[in-house]
């Protein structure tokens, strides 16, 4: 599906998320055949012409201008993320073609200072994040509250891959379902600034085989741009944990991010931390059951 295509589609799946109450519009008699929003309510709400709306969610080869894009999102009552993502669906519909070949040569390389850089944040746990959530580099403790990334064959190295598919993130994630949807929102932002790139559409492929939970957050369009919060764990050898995590972009490559986890001083999360950094974590850890996030 192009680009275009996309884009057209993603203003549909936000159109029929919507009730006329939620979107200000005037009820009008009758049962809706369809959900949300009818297209011709979405275009009053913006302020253009129902066949310029319907254009646009058709995909047609027209150039919208900012002021409309904006009207469109505030009547489709979309957040930052979703305005984003509509934006970088647009700007990328001429590129997507020609940069299929770039995107699937590109290798994303971790400077060695930024790799020294995880070493010396050793006591928390820290990884870089590359395209699509590759997992390009991270220190010992990221290996050992995680999954030794460095250690898997080169096309399973990708957080969300490893968070959705993996029964050890079934169950060390206490709010997976949570943590896997906004994973599944931050690899569509991906796709909207990076269309068909081969490696993710394989990625995106083995996901949609494997996950029911995948096929339908994907089939939701949803984004997520969260880049700080909480995360809680159930860690097989250290026990519960409640983490705080950042995610810094890089400067020197947009596409890089540096994520980091720690937790509250002289909280029992610090404690465990401390435990699962200096103490005896080398036995044998416990065969996980399997993932919760796809059988509840």
């Amino acid at each position: 599906m192009g680009q275009s295509a996309e884009f057209g589609k993603f203003l549909k799946i936000m159109r029929a998320r919507l009730s006329p109450e939620d979107a200000g519009a005037q009820e009008n008699s009758g049962a809706r055949r369809v959900p949300g929003l009818r297209r011709e309510e979405v275009a009053r709400l913006s302020g253009v012409s129902t066949d310029y709306y319907t254009r646009l969610e058709q995909g047609r080869n027209i150039h919208p201008s900012k002021a409309v894009l904006d009207s469109v999102a505030r009547a489709l009552r979309l957040d930052a993320g979703e305005q984003a993502h509509m934006m970088d669906l647009l700007e990328h519909c001429a590129s997507s073609a020609g940069s299929a070949g770039l995107a699937q040569n590109a290798v994303q390389k971790v400077r060695p200072a930024l790799r020294q850089l995880l070493d010396a944040v050793g006591d928390v746990p820290a990884m870089v994040l590359g395209r699509r959530a590759d997992v390009l580099a991270g220190n010992r403790m990221a290996h050992l509250l995680f999954t030794d990334f460095a250690s898997l064959p080169a096309p399973e190295r990708n957080l969300t891959r490893w968070i959705i598919l993996d029964p050890l993130a079934g169950a060390l994630f206490r709010d997976w379902k949570t943590v896997a949807a906004e994973a599944v929102g931050a690899l569509r932002m991906d796709v909207g600034r990076h269309p068909n790139d081969p490696q993710t559409n394989q990625l995106v492929g083995e996901l949609a085989v494997h996950s029911e939970h995948f096929r339908q957050w994907w089939a939701g369009h949803r984004v997520a741009t969260r880049s700080a919060g909480t995360v809680r764990l159930h860690h097989p050898v250290v026990g519960d944990l409640e983490l705080n995590f950042e995610t810094l972009s890089l400067p020197d490559d947009p596409d890089q991010l540096l994520r980091i986890y720690s937790a509250r001083a002289g909280s029992p999360s610090s404690d465990a931390l401390t435990l699962l950094n200096f103490g005896d974590v080398s036995a044998q850890v416990p065969e996980p059951e399997p993932a919760r996030g796809e059988d509840s």
